[in-house]
């Protein structure tokens, strides 16, 4: 018998032109159409009240305010970071030098010792009953306390044919001299120190100047 126009082979037909992914197109609609209600709802617009184009301007709106905010925090986040990176180095380089001098004092304070064992040294040297035995243990007691000081980073301060330096040296006077330019130091009255690189104790010097009479 033949079938009818209304009857089938026991299958449904399909209507022609519609898709077979309908069901998953209209939940990426409906996902989509509820974020922008989250975005709007957050900005305190509602989305049925509004047209399209206005709903996406708002949209577009909170976007940008969103941007703006995650750029501010952004670089809010990355100040802090590099005032702590900065923070950290200074504090290591307090540590560091701090370390370095905290010594400094005790120094200062042995340097007169040093400077009264070579004045007897040069005194003793020239004297005709002087006791040499005792004269080799001073000479003995001011070269290790030298040596002392030279390993904890102390060296004399050079000053005699030099520029005076008033970082390092310390004017007593001056000397009418044809023997070296004027302001060059000439001889030295009390030597200076410094420990690595600061001056503990400036050399006090005498300057040259140029004689007034030739």
């Amino acid at each position: 018998m033949a079938k009818g126009p209304s009857e089938s082979d026991g299958h449904p037909e399909e209507p022609d032109g519609q898709p077979d992914n309908q069901p998953e197109n209209q939940a990426g609609s409906q996902g989509l159409e509820k974020e922008l209600e989250e975005l709007l709802a957050e900005a305190g617009v509602d989305l049925d009240s509004l047209p399209l184009e206005e709903q996406v301007n708002a949209l577009k709106s909170s976007l940008e305010l969103a941007q703006k905010e995650a750029a501010e925090n952004l670089d809010t986040a990355q100040r802090a970071q590099a005032e702590m990176v900065n923070f950290k180095r200074r504090t290591d380089e307090d540590r560091i030098a701090n370390a370095k001098y905290a010594n400094s004092r005790l120094i200062a304070n042995v340097l007169p010792v040093l400077e009264e064992l070579e004045l007897a040294i040069s005194h003793s040297e020239g004297a005709a009953d002087v006791n040499d035995s005792l004269l080799e243990g001073i000479k003995l007691i001011q070269r290790k306390l030298t040596t002392v000081l030279e390993s904890e980073g102390v060296a004399a301060i050079e000053a005699v044919g030099l520029m005076f330096n008033p970082l390092e040296h310390e004017a007593l006077g001056t000397e009418e001299t044809i023997e070296c330019e004027s302001g060059y130091v000439t001889q030295i009255i009390r030597p200076g120190f410094r420990l690595h690189d600061r001056v503990i104790r400036p050399a006090q010097v005498m300057v040259a100047m140029a004689p007034k009479d030739p």
